[in-house]
């Protein structure tokens, strides 16, 4: 996943500091080494590390260390707000025109998830603003383009307007803004045509589109497996239209991540969503301080309370929490916690966003392996109704039922049914106040701590917000 190198080397770096007093020079420059090394290592543009380091250094040479933190804690502060002031320091909406449609041109090279990103924008856009948007088919080049879109648009029910491939792509763009508006659609989405590389001709005809209709927001889309080609494109593409925002795809495959750490310096756009996954429910809003958090393995709590939030409905969350108090969570109060785990994402990602665990050696101990999660559904499913609802009947002889009904071994049975119990009993702990049970209860069950009700991560997150934004105002008054 990305920035696990990046991670472990900048955690490293600063390891060499703990226990000091005060940081000498020579620490310092020890330290901004393997920093530069790591930054470098993970595909961040030379010029951009260059000077971040630099900036870094430059803060920290000679720094006595503050109240209540010891030098590396200190480097710490400085290098995460230096890589959040690089990524942008804060989330940048979508620009909205003053009147319906927001129209919204999507560019980028083949290959890089346009089409995708644009359904994946769309549904975004229906679920958190009730909006009602329409999809344009406008790349006449690609074949099958067209049906993608449609296809796309049909998985998450919204409208696609196409004209086919024989007419001109500016006459598409500009008849597909009048249906939206004769239509009363919130926000029109262009799929542009891309090209295996940036080329004169797509640039004239991306600038004869950008002409014809005006559009409020030209999003970029880049493949950050791609690293600084990734970097290069959104210069060129930028150069040539004058883009308004940048979304970073693919950013959970097998990437170093210089890419999100590159852009936004090197073009002074910002990176408003990225896409780390395939379903089209995976698409995130950028927040260059909760990356910045993650990368340097601090974790993203408020990240992870949203995804919470948007898995539970309130009913949901009163129902569970009151199982919970009342000591009756069963069997298959736990069969629809995993299936709220599974919609959340991998396992192992949403562990990472719980402040010191990305790359805390208690993970080496929890089993990821997506398999699991099936193998426990196949020894709950042999469970009869009873066994099920009242977990205490579940004597030897029934285990060994369950064992055979299943196809998994005993042992197996036996060590799921005690980490539903464990689960159980912190959780009881827990609704009863005692928050500082959720890392033993990650420990203890290996489940992530995903049965966590709404109602409490709401709370966590309202006063994370809180204090989120008194920092922010505080920063902005010492400038």
């Amino acid at each position: 996943m990305a920035f696990e190198g990046l991670t472990e080397r900048l955690q490293n770096a600063m390891r060499n500091l703990r226990g000091k007093g005060k940081v000498s020079e020579s620490d310092l420059r020890a330290t901004m080494r393997e920093i530069r090394l790591a930054l470098l290592e993970a595909d961040v543009n030379f010029t951009v590390v260059r000077k971040f380091v630099k900036t870094v250094e430059e803060r920290a040479k000679g720094a006595k260390v503050l109240e209540g933190l010891n030098p590396s804690q200190q480097i710490v502060k400085i290098v995460d707000e230096e890589l959040t002031q690089m990524m942008g320091e804060s989330a940048v909406p979508l620009n909205k025109s003053p009147k319906i449609p927001t129209v919204i041109m999507m560019v980028g090279l083949q290959g890089a998830g346009k089409t995708t990103t644009a359904g994946k924008i769309a549904l975004k856009l229906k679920k958190e603003e009730n909006a009602r948007p329409l999809l344009v088919a406008d790349d006449v080049y690609r074949p099958a383009a067209i049906e993608q879109l449609e296809t796309v648009g049909k998985q998450i029910d919204v409208p696609v307007f196409q004209m086919g491939t024989d007419t001109d792509p500016v006459e598409i763009a500009k008849q597909g803004l009048a249906k939206a508006q004769a239509d009363h659609n919130d926000y029109v989405i262009i799929d542009t045509a891309g090209r295996l590389q940036i080329d004169t001709d797509l640039m004239d005809e991306l600038k004869n589109i950008k002409a014809e209709i005006n559009p409020d927001e030209i999003l970029l889309v880049v493949d950050a497996m791609t690293g600084q080609n990734a970097v290069a494109t959104a210069e060129g593409f930028n150069d040539a239209l004058g883009i308004t925002g940048v979304v970073l795809t693919k950013l959970d495959g097998d990437t170093r991540g210089g890419a999100a750490l590159s852009i936004r310096a090197v073009t002074d756009k910002p990176i408003k969503f990225v896409g780390q996954g395939e379903k089209m429910s995976d698409l995130d809003i950028f927040y260059p301080d909760r990356m910045a958090s993650r990368i340097l393995g601090m974790g993203d709590m408020l990240s992870l309370i949203e995804k919470t939030q948007q898995e539970y409905d309130e009913k949901q969350a009163a129902e569970l929490s009151a199982k919970i108090k009342e000591n009756s969570f069963d069997f298959n109060d736990f069969l629809d916690q995993l299936a709220q785990i599974q919609k959340m994402g991998p396992l192992d990602e949403l562990m990472k966003m719980i402040p010191g665990m990305a790359n805390n050696p208690a993970l080496a101990n929890v089993n990821m392996d997506p398999k699991d999660m099936e193998h426990i559904k196949a020894i709950i499913y042999s469970m009869t109704e009873q066994e099920r609802t009242e977990p205490d009947v579940i004597n030897p002889s029934r285990r060994r039922r369950i064992s055979r009904g299943s196809g998994r071994p005993i042992q197996e049975v036996n060590r799921m049914i005690k980490q539903f119990n464990q689960m159980k009993t912190m959780m009881n702990k827990m609704s009863n106040g005692n928050m500082s049970e959720m890392e033993n209860m990650m420990k203890a069950t290996g489940m992530g701590g995903g049965a966590l009700s709404k109602l409490a991560m709401k709370q966590m997150g309202r006063k994370m917000k809180k204090n989120q934004k008194k920092r922010a105002k505080n920063k902005r008054k010492k400038r």
